[in-house]
């Protein structure tokens, strides 16, 4: 009956509960700190999850997205009468009423959570296609994560896509979606707090509070396009949701530590015809400025026949010797990373066998799906077919790892897949290609990942790069921002992402410093990059200018004094940056983080920020600005980590001049 489901018990066991009702189920899976709640419809295959990791890898092919392998599951006193199902768990008080599976929970705070009164869920299609889940908002609460959503860090008031795209040149206040997709979310409200994970890849819209609706009371809303739905509600204070959605989902890689220093990377040498020499000049530019460099990302251009990018080729009038050309950078203390990219032009050697073995998404009748692909036309190689998943790891072993490049770019791997119609072999269970879309960047990073340490041996360590990503990829590959804008406003908006991202799993992360698309950066904004960036994990100079010079340390000449101090900097906080990415990943905990997740109440919008627990960066997001103003957290502190001793709770000003070092305090 439409609006009015009555769920009865089917099964139960002591960590588990099922009910029915028209057709449709609900299953309670009772965690430590975690209640998923999975709406089933029988007559549908459950897509497995890819994301979902607490203990182990997944297998390649998925894990069921019901299991309970890992989980340290939890076994609650559940009363039940005719019309409610109540327990405890987590420290909150559950009820859920049977009459269309109305779930609240409240702690000795308040109401915590509640599903919106009526109908929260969407059982027999009474609130559209696809699967849906409204929620009770409160006035005044804030919510965090997303992934790298653009805007403020705090997303409240705001609807957002649920997909990733190519956003080249994006404005980072506002563009959206952008290159991650990671339907995860914490809510802080006068109760508390509490996160949702969705465990799904199908494309779908969040909203918290934009849309409004006279007949129901304040609503946030999440909908997808597939009709099965899995979350896990997870509890606790802000800090540990982020630690146990990292754990649930796997934690992150280690990273080798000369990831930590400077690393160079622009389109424009490349892209040059005489490329090889482009690339060495950098090297030997490094060395004659004093700038110590860990690595370079090898953009596309090395693969280029005529126009055209063809992964695994190396255009050997570009670089003769690629593997002369590895030797040439090791030697100097640097590594390169070379960039690849998912989709076979349909020009590039490769793609008439790759067809014929059916390696592509495909329409129904087996041909190759095409797509607008850099200026041509390609097909997307389909990594849910085992065959086409080793031929790619051959490919990164034979062609880059054997020729001593070993750290892999895993580039261009949003898969612009919108027509339902083309097909995935989803690991001989076919499905729409659209409903998996970012699984397609997961499986590629872990491809190439798995190449190189097939080839390497499994203590070597290798820096895997991954532009789109899931929950989960952390797993196997680090990620940034994507082509981000050169603005002094897309600086401070890069920053609240980095917040943003810190917040949803993903510890190693930054922007491109002095930004990607658009002008070259003037003086000031390219010194307050570089300020803000040396207390990123990432510290990458990486930009396309077409008709001007790239962004490098020696941009500006008359400015070297000043950049090699930052760089300096850089360098003496590396030991301190790779032991605290170290230890903080073994706690699921990320590198750097906004204050107010240590020290709840901070300004949550603060431009300073934690770089592991020790370093608090203070930089400057505004133009003309001479001084750094801000309140110092809890604790005792040291300007600069030199000085007299600063009490937690001090307002202070401090001049900070573009040529200056950047504002930074130690934590006693």
């Amino acid at each position: 009956m439409k609006f009015d489901h009555r769920f009865e018990l089917l099964e139960t066991a002591p960590s588990c509960r099922v009910y029915t009702a028209d057709g449709v189920t609900m299953r309670l899976d009772f965690l430590e700190d975690m209640l998923r709640v999975a709406l089933l419809r029988p007559e549908l295959p459950l897509v497995p999850t890819w994301s979902v990791c607490p203990e182990g890898e997944v297998p390649l092919e998925g894990r069921d997205k019901l299991s309970t392998e890992g989980f340290r599951l939890a076994c609650p006193e559940v009363a039940e009468d005719a019309e409610t199902i109540r327990f405890c768990l987590g420290g909150a008080d559950f009820v859920i009423g049977k009459k269309n599976f109305r779930i609240t929970a409240r702690n000795e705070k308040g109401l915590l959570y509640a599903d919106r009164g009526g109908l929260a869920y969407n059982f027999d299609g009474e609130l559209g296609e696809g699967s849906a889940h409204y929620m009770r908002r409160e006035e005044g609460e804030r919510i965090f994560g997303l992934g790298d959503k653009g805007g403020k860090v705090n997303k409240a008031g705001r609807s957002f896509a649920l997909a990733a795209t190519d956003a080249m040149g994006f404005r980072a206040a506002s563009s959206d979606p952008l290159y991650k997709q990671i339907p995860f979310f914490i809510c802080e409200n006068s109760a508390g707090s509490y996160g949702v994970y969705y465990d799904t890849y199908s494309n779908g819209r969040v909203d918290f509070g934009q849309e409004h609706d006279n007949y129901f009371e304040p609503f946030s809303s999440v909908r997808f396009e597939e009709e099965n739905l899995v979350f896990y509600l997870i509890l606790g204070t802000t800090a540990q949701i982020v630690r146990r959605f990292t754990a649930l989902c796997g934690g992150a890689a280690a990273v080798p530590d000369w990831a930590f220093r400077y690393c160079g990377s622009t389109m424009e040498y490349t892209d040059a015809p005489d490329a090889d020499a482009r690339l060495r000049l950098f090297a030997e530019k490094c060395e004659e400025n004093g700038v110590r460099a860990g690595g370079f990302y090898l953009s596309s251009g090395y693969t280029q026949i005529g126009e055209s990018r063809c992964v695994f080729h190396w255009n050997r009038d570009k670089i003769p010797s690629p593997e002369g050309l590895s030797e040439f950078f090791r030697a100097r203390g640097m590594e390169l990373i070379a960039n690849v990219k998912p989709a076979f032009l349909a020009e590039h050697p490769f793609y008439d066998e790759l067809a014929a073995k059916g390696y592509f998404l495909h329409d129904a009748d087996g041909s190759p799906a095409c797509f607008p692909f850099w200026g041509g036309r390609a097909s997307y190689l389909d990594f849910t077919n085992p065959g086409a998943y080793d031929f790619w790891k051959a490919c990164v072993r034979a062609q880059l790892v054997e020729k001593g490049y070993p750290h892999i770019w895993n580039d261009n791997n949003e898969y612009d897949v919108l027509d339902p119609s083309v097909l995935a072999d989803g690991f001989g269970r076919e499905l729409p290609a659209r409903r998996i879309r970012p699984l397609f960047s997961y499986l590629m990073a872990r491809a190439s990942r798995e190449a190189c340490l097939e080839a390497m041996g499994e203590d070597f360590v290798p820096f895997n790069v991954s532009r789109c990503a899931i929950a989960g990829t952390q797993r196997s590959a680090t990620s940034w921002t994507g082509d981000n804008l050169t603005d002094f406003d897309d600086l401070r908006y890069n920053h609240y992402q980095a917040m943003t991202m810190a917040l949803t799993d993903f510890s190693f992360f930054g922007a491109d410093i002095g930004g990607f698309a658009g002008p070259q950066p003037d003086e000031e904004l390219f010194l307050r990059w570089l300020q803000y960036g040396a207390f990123t994990p990432r510290f990458v100079l990486h930009s396309w200018k077409p008709g001007a010079e790239s962004t490098m340390p020696w941009l500006y000449p008359e400015l070297m004094d000043a950049v090699r101090g930052i760089f300096d900097l850089r360098e003496r906080l590396l030991p301190y940056l790779q032991s605290e990415y170290e230890r903080k990943r073994r706690l699921y905990e990320p590198l750097m983080y906004p204050v107010f997740l240590a020290e709840p109440g901070y300004d949550c919008e603060s431009d300073c920020f934690f770089c592991g627990d020790a370093v608090l960066a203070c930089p400057v997001f505004d133009r003309g600005a001479k001084a750094v103003t801000l309140t110092l957290p809890q604790g005792l502190w040291r300007l600069r980590g030199e000085g007299e001793t600063i009490p937690g709770g001090t307002r202070l000003s401090v001049p900070c001049l573009p040529t200056d070092l950047p504002v930074w305090f130690e934590k006693l």
